[in-house]
């Protein structure tokens, strides 16, 4: 990512007392992080184009971002001339990354790409219970209040009140949602803790850990298929490229850098672009409940978003 580039999504080089550099945002850390949610959203419609196993999907949207982030991370130590700490902090967001996908992925092909992409942003009400558990953090009335709305509307965006689905199996497809939400929101919640002066490297190790753990795992669940066809290869490049090398990337560099409810809330952007792309791309259409469920989960994370502001 050249100096233009890194100049226009808000994040710049400044020197430290040490001589060092380090990636702090400019004036649009916010535009950075907004675009990588967009970009993110793209990845679920292109997974459920490319026809391929939860275990092929993960693996292949991790592989072919490495080579790019390794030379982006090599740049990133020679400017600094700082090491990675604390590998074991990216490889365990890594493997709960892969977590996230494998179950994610399949989620898509049971309650439809939209909807697993709202249902997995329940995670904007988990990390607070994270912080909770590991930070002591205190939990207040707002989270409280948040809960039965983000169930309600879980409930709702599954189909389970009417019958309704996008997919084959919604209420597997949901629960499935709802366990990679776990695993998403232990990955941002370990993603902020990563080194802060090697942002793309501390990013690559992650990215690195996920395609092996999405290699390990995804052989024993529906298998990896190593060579799925030039077809469904061309569709988990888009979901490479757009996700593990932009999207992801820019989350990263932005997300240490925003307050916590600045980001939680840029990230909804994600699940409401989803919705968008499946409607036009998949012709998915939801029933008039499960865009309701789709509101009532905003609104949770809104509401708990608000709380972390206040």
């Amino acid at each position: 990512m050249d100096g233009t580039v890194r100049k226009r999504l808000g994040v710049t080089r400044t020197r430290e007392r040490d001589g060092r550099f380090a990636e702090v945002p400019a004036r649009r850390p916010a535009v950075g992080m907004a675009l990588g949610a967009l970009s993110v959203s793209v990845s679920p419609v292109v997974i459920d184009l490319s026809g391929t196993s939860p275990g092929t999907a993960s693996f292949y949207r991790c592989l072919p971002a490495l080579p790019v982030l390794a030379v982006l991370a090599r740049r990133e130590r020679r400017r600094t001339g700082a090491r990675v700490r604390g590998r074991w902090l990216p490889a365990l967001a890594g493997v709960l990354f892969a977590g996230d996908m494998l179950l994610w992925t399949q989620a898509i092909a049971d309650v439809g790409a939209g909807l697993s992409t709202v249902l997995v942003n329940v995670q904007v009400v988990l990390v607070p219970l994270l912080a909770w558990i590991i930070d002591r953090e205190r939990v207040t009335a707002a989270f409280a209040l948040a809960l039965p709305i983000l169930i309600a509307g879980v409930v709702l965006t599954a189909g389970l009140a009417d019958g309704a689905s996008t997919g084959r199996a919604p209420g597997t497809g949901a629960a499935l949602a709802v366990l990679a939400a776990l695993c998403y929101a232990g990955f941002l919640f370990l993603l902020r803790r990563g080194d802060g002066r090697l942002p793309i490297g501390a990013y690559r190790d992650v990215t690195a850990a996920a395609a092996l753990a999405s290699l390990v795992g995804g052989a024993f669940w529906q298998g990896v298929d190593l060579a799925p066809g030039w077809a469904a290869f061309g569709w988990l490049l888009v979901a490479s490229l757009t996700s593990q090398i932009v999207g992801w990337l820019l989350v990263a560099l932005c997300s240490p850098r925003l307050p916590s409810h600045v980001g939680a809330s840029i990230l909804l952007l994600t699940p409401a672009g989803a919705v968008a792309m499946a409607a036009i791309f998949l012709n998915e259409r939801p029933s008039p409940l499960q865009l309701l469920g789709c509101v009532l989960i905003l609104i949770g994370a809104y509401v708990v978003s608000a709380r972390r502001r206040s």
